[in-house]
């Protein structure tokens, strides 16, 4: 099986055959569709599958005839073999988990023309007709011997799922009214219309209204549905939103196209602000195609070197989030260069401590481990080798940075090199912050106000 052969036209002979069998997984159905262009309800949908007609995922019916394919372009007549005709019946459909076997015959051969005509038939375990029928092909005259080649990986990637899911968690939740700060280009006001479409904020645009308008009509989207309020700049409308949120006129604030240390500036000022007794922090949600769980990142955003305690109410702002998104315990991995404590880095005692901390209930609803570095916070082979034995590392739901440089570049490389998708949150303070980036797509934005919607539930009840 190391090589491909073919049978030329003259060394065929009629009832000759070859045969192919394979099992039908879901995976066969998801590159069949990509590779197709084709998502029909019947092959991914199994809410549409589960009826009376089909009582699980089907194929598509020509997946069995690229199976029939593969027999003559590989085994009989094999290399050189052209599909010139065909006639198929298709009698009953494959659902995953049927082992189906594809067989050709040689009926009749024409020697003026090299053509060659094969029954085909497709059964599955049960020996029941899948496919019948004949086909015609034009055989090789020529010999062909060659090596195998080795088929590449495939891997399939379904980026979003994650935000996806938190927000049909949001379905029957009334939106939250949120502050739009400064939403005078295309991206933020589009984000922030597009989040109330569906049905995750009621916005109030705070800004310059002749530069809304311009954005609005740029975009041509129609804000007569939407209460604006009007400011003379930035800085104003990050004050303004402010005033709003403290005097529970709003319920959420949502960075438009300033600066986020400019809004953070009107967040934290003094006694006109939104602060609590929780240290303020972010954190990055993201949704990474090869890690199986959701992926939270913190602080990479606002606190540039958090001191110990700082840390704790970072950890505490993270440990709280997700149980609002409906992870009871999640694991915590608190990051550093190396998984050993030294005094050479400081986030190594750092991590000590806080783990420290957990166990005397300073920080709570979390299992917390560190110092961790990444491989063996998100790899459970990785860990092993290394000998550490934690009921955190390889399964880390929260990844906790030593500083804001450390997690930013993390964030951006996950987005950058490993196609993730980045949605942000501010927290500890008196209202969600929904932080986006003018770079951020679609699902992200959704993502992050499906999280300020989710945490301000959450709070409301707890």
């Amino acid at each position: 099986m190391d090589r491909i052969e073919n049978r030329t036209y003259a060394e065929l002979s009629v009832g000759d055959s070859a045969s192919l069998a394979r099992t039908l997984s879901h995976r066969d159905i998801e590159l069949f569709s990509v590779m197709a262009g084709d998502a029909a309800p019947m092959n991914l949908d199994e809410g549409v599958t589960h009826s009376e007609q089909f009582q699980a995922t089907v194929a598509h019916g020509m997946w069995a005839v690229a199976l029939l394919s593969t027999v003559l372009g590989t085994r009989l007549p094999g290399p050189g073999t052209m599909f010139l005709d065909q006639s198929l019946h298709f009698a009953r459909s494959i659902a995953v988990g049927d082992a189906i076997t594809v067989s050709v015959c040689v009926t009749a051969k024409d020697d003026a023309t090299h053509r060659v005509t094969l029954d085909c038939r497709a059964v599955n375990q049960n020996a029941e007709d899948v496919i019948v029928g004949t086909v015609q092909v034009a055989a090789p005259t020529e010999k062909v011997s060659r090596p195998r080649v080795a088929l590449p990986d495939v891997e399939l990637v379904q980026r979003g799922r994650g935000y996806e899911r938190l927000i049909a968690m949001t379905r029957g939740l009334a939106p939250l009214r949120t502050a739009v700060v400064h939403p005078v280009d295309t991206p933020s006001l589009v984000g922030a219309i597009e989040a109330a479409r569906a049905g995750l904020i009621v916005p109030v645009l705070v800004g310059p209204a002749a530069r809304i308008q311009a954005a609005a009509e740029h975009a041509r989207i129609d804000l007569a549905p939407y209460e604006i309020v009007a400011t003379e700049h930035s800085d104003a409308a990050a004050r303004q939103a402010v005033l709003m949120a403290r005097a529970g006129q709003v319920q959420a604030l949502m960075k438009g196209s300033l600066h986020t240390d400019e809004l953070m500036r009107a967040v934290v000022s003094g006694a006109d602000g939104l602060r609590t007794a929780r240290r303020i922090s972010h954190v990055f949600a993201i949704d990474a195609p090869a890690y199986p769980r959701p992926l939270f990142v913190t602080d990479a955003a606002i606190n540039v070197a958090p001191t110990l305690e700082d840390k704790q109410d970072i950890i505490q702002n993270a440990i709280d989030l997700v149980h609002a998104l409906g992870i009871a315990q999640p694991r915590v991995a608190i990051l550093s260069a190396v998984e050993t404590v030294t005094g050479k880095l400081r986030s190594t005692l750092d991590a000590a401590a806080l783990c420290k901390m957990a166990d005397r209930g300073q920080i709570t609803g979390g299992i917390l481990d560190g110092p961790l570095a990444f491989d063996n916070a998100v790899s459970a082979a990785a860990a092993a080798t290394k000998g550490i034995h934690s009921p955190v590392a390889g399964r880390a739901d929260i990844f906790v940075v030593p500083d804001l440089e450390a997690g930013n570049m993390l964030a951006k490389q996950l987005e950058y090199l490993a196609g993730a998708q980045i949605a942000g949150i501010v927290l500890g303070a008196r209202v969600p912050i929904i932080l986006t980036s003018r770079a951020d797509e679609t699902l992200a934005r959704l993502g992050s106000c499906a999280i300020a919607l989710l945490l301000a539930r959450h709070q409301a009840v707890a």
